[in-house]
């Protein structure tokens, strides 16, 4: 058995060597998410990673909810985890919860107190972090340490009866005070907690710490290769030793890798939720915000997060993606799939004088300039029309090419147009503009007179919908929002939404559904919103402008 190692990452490279030198037969991977808030985007890298490698491997993945804290966790986080994996295009093997194997939790940890490997401890929390000491200096024994096996199972077992205050007492694994490790310095493995659970109710008041269930999750599903960020590079020790302590038959092994940093984004779920508890957000799927279920409301394509994340690559070396990486790939996989649409975000109005009053046709336009396979639409196209009102300068300033008074341009996919007056109100502002049009400079009639420098888009005044256009721009305003020096809601950019009413061209709209994506010409990408948008409402989210001078480095 050999696999192709070209353009291949170490974590690959490791499962194809425990493949061929027949460590494993075949592989099982997991992704496991703790269900306290709504997946980001840096979630969906170890999705695909470790989704990616089951499949390439023909492997098996577990999707595995690490329930290991009442007080945080909740059901409506569990379903929107499902429906963001599922969303992305991956489907599980297996779909376990942590909270099913507390009672062989439980047993694991009274196994390490018959061989004289965990106590009961009293000590606060403030005195268990004084006692551990610090990096450079070792920690001291606390002095319920040398409790004999009999009591920590009495005191244990009255833990477990709810016969101690959450806080009264904790269960730790006895290792060593002086490890230069601080994780191996008795690392709380059972706390009292009287709460609820989403999962098994009040069936128990004390919980395991995550770093000791997640080794047993892992060894309890025979999990080949336990991928994890870098941060729990230290907690390896620690790992190994509750698989190996604990006497678990199978023993997987952890590998980490470099956690997504991006420019302008914070991958923090405590800062998320910061985020949505103090109302800066109108919720998890925020179109502004890193998670699946907001870029997914603002309007990118699982294909795009699949090709990002597989672009990034995966290394041990942190580092920080530029957010344009993702606009890129999005951008890529829209062109080609986006119907074009004509949509005036900032409109003003244009009569055309010299057409026919009551009358209207239909000029055709092309549904996408670069998949003709899309075909083509009729649009209708009258005597009163709305422009961008960008599009006009009754003061051009040099090299402006567009409608300014005794200048013509072409309106998109019909006539050549005039500007001869302007109608401004009591204010002095611009309210319309009135031009003449040349019927022999129709788009498609071979027209082969005087050129112009321009081309416009238009919506027929007649014929049209209104739609409101929330355009988005970065949340966060620094390249390294993690930076903890400075606070991240000083950070907070109050442009990052700005709402527009105008309109959007019927033809292209009128059966547009919640999360339909179009290209509306010269504006951007956008998406029907699934949030606000009604019978009677119809709302658009900008997801990307359509051009970006940012490349990725090849």
């Amino acid at each position: 058995m050999s696999f192709e190692r070209e353009n291949s990452n170490f974590i690959r490279n490791i499962v194809i060597d425990d493949l061929e030198n027949k460590k494993h037969d075949s592989i099982i991977t997991r992704f496991p998410p703790e269900p306290n808030g709504y997946l980001h985007i840096g979630h969906a890298k170890s999705i695909c990673l470790n989704f990616g490698l089951a499949r390439e491997f023909d492997g098996r993945v577990n999707l595995r909810f690490d329930d290991t804290n009442p007080v945080k966790e909740d059901v409506e986080y569990v379903e929107s985890i499902k429906n963001d994996v599922e969303w992305l295009g991956f489907g599980w093997d297996e779909l376990h919860f942590a909270s099913n194997y507390f009672e062989e939790m439980h047993d694991r940890a009274v196994l390490l107190i018959k061989k004289g490997l965990a106590y009961v401890d009293d000590l606060s929390a403030d005195e268990i972090r004084e006692y551990r000491g610090t990096l450079k200096e070792p920690g001291k024994e606390s002095p319920y340490r040398n409790r004999t096996i009999e009591e920590n199972l009495d005191l244990f077992k009255r833990m477990r009866a709810g016969e101690f205050k959450d806080g009264e007492k904790v269960l730790r694994a006895k290792i060593d005070m002086a490890s230069p490790n601080i994780n191996l310095r008795d690392p709380v493995i059972y706390r009292i907690s009287h709460s609820s659970h989403h999962n098994t109710g009040d069936k128990w008041c004390i919980y395991p710490m995550y770093a000791f269930a997640h080794p047993l999750e892992d060894a309890i599903e025979k999990i080949t290769h336990s991928i994890c960020t870098l941060e729990f590079e230290d907690q390896r020790p620690f790992y190994d030793w509750t698989v190996r302590e604990c006497e678990m038959e199978a023993i997987p092994r952890q590998i980490e890798f470099a956690r997504l940093n991006m420019t302008n984004t914070v991958m923090s779920k405590r800062k998320l939720k910061q985020l949505v508890d103090e109302g800066i957000t109108d919720g998890w799927d925020d179109p502004r915000m890193p998670t699946i279920s907001g870029l997914r409301r603002r309007g990118y394509t699982p294909e795009s997060i699949r090709n990002f994340c597989s672009e990034i690559g995966i290394s041990k070396a942190d580092s920080t993606v530029d957010s344009q990486m993702l606009d890129y790939f999005l951008r890529e996989d829209l062109q080609m799939k986006a119907p074009l649409a004509m949509a005036i975000i900032n409109p003003l109005k244009l009569v055309i004088t010299n057409y026919p009053e009551g009358e209207s046709e239909l000029i055709e336009i092309e549904n996408n300039a670069k998949n003709e396979e899309m075909g083509k639409r009729f649009v209708s196209f009258s005597r009163e029309l709305y422009v961008e009102r960008d599009d006009f300068m009754e003061v051009p300033v040099k090299k402006y090419f567009r409608l300014f008074p005794g200048n013509e341009v072409r309106l998109k996919g019909g006539y050549y147009v005039k500007c001869n007056d302007v109608i401004k109100d009591e204010n002095g502002e611009v309210i319309e503009i009135h031009c003449t049009y040349d019927p022999a400079t129709k788009s498609g009639s071979g027209f082969e007179g005087r050129k112009v420098k321009a081309t416009i888009h238009w919506v027929d005044a007649n014929n049209c919908k209104p739609a409101e256009f929330r355009l988005y721009e970065p949340l966060i305003l620094d390249d390294e929002p993690e930076n903890e020096g400075k606070h991240f809601l000083e950070q907070i950019n109050s442009n990052s939404l700005i709402v527009k009413t105008g309109f959007v061209e019927t033809s292209a709209t009128e059966n547009a559904k919640k999360n339909d994506k179009f290209q509306f010409i010269r504006n951007g990408f956008y998406c029907v919103d699934s949030k606000y948008t009604t019978e009677d409402n119809l709302v658009f989210n900008r997801i990307v402008p359509l051009k970006s001078s940012f490349k990725p480095n090849k």
